[in-house]
């Protein structure tokens, strides 16, 4: 597959790193997550405004991207193809949290009040079942990091700690924290994508 001479010299060494990562280059993957982590972190903060699912929705996208970078074509910019999944990705998870909420109207005599949203508050049994098992290959999964990295991994996802109280926690600078919780969330993600190959 030929670079396409229209894209812009980032774009071309953008294809350069996806073809290295077509053939399992697991640098190339590092640094196209390095290239773009932040600037998708912060478009999908702005679509969710929450930083945990600004998160998550980070990871989710790259995942998706990585999984199917065999379909992406150098007609355009890789990043136009990453920031579209992401896109679309965040717009499914807003769907669903919206499918959440009930409509229940306050009174049936009075037609002129608006129904109010209430939101679901519990699980089926079925999506119960299903975050326990999530929860569960995730813990094993923590396992297999180094224990730096798992300590921060269960902070921050299991006891909800915030970046300040991980800090706190560890006695270590916040900057030292995020960094390192990047670098978890890579290996974490590396080892997720090995996993689902033997799956």
């Amino acid at each position: 597959m030929e670079v396409n001479t229209n894209l812009s010299e980032k774009a071309q060494k953008d294809f350069l790193l996806v073809q290295q990562a077509t053939r399992g280059d697991q640098k190339a993957y590092a640094e196209l997550m390095g290239r773009y982590r932040d600037a998708i972190y912060y478009m999908l903060l702005k679509m969710v405004n929450n930083a945990s699912d600004a998160e998550d929705l980070t990871i989710e996208a790259f995942g998706k991207a990585f999984k199917n970078i065999q379909q992406y074509t150098p007609n355009y910019a890789f990043s136009t193809w990453l920031f579209k999944i992401a896109t679309n990705n965040c717009i499914d998870f807003i769907r669903k949290k919206k499918a959440t909420t009930v409509s229940l109207d306050q009174s049936d005599d009075d037609p002129d009040k608006a129904p109010q949203d209430i939101q679901a508050q519990t699980l089926d049994p079925e999506e119960s079942m299903i975050k326990l098992q999530k929860e569960k290959m995730m813990r094993e999964i923590v396992t297999k990091l180094k224990p730096r990295y798992r300590k921060l991994i269960e902070l921050r996802y299991f006891k909800e700690f915030s970046y300040e109280e991980i800090a706190e926690e560890l006695e270590l600078p916040i900057g030292t924290v995020k960094a390192q919780l990047f670098r978890a969330r890579e290996l974490l993600f590396n080892i997720l994508k090995n996993t689902s190959k033997s799956i």
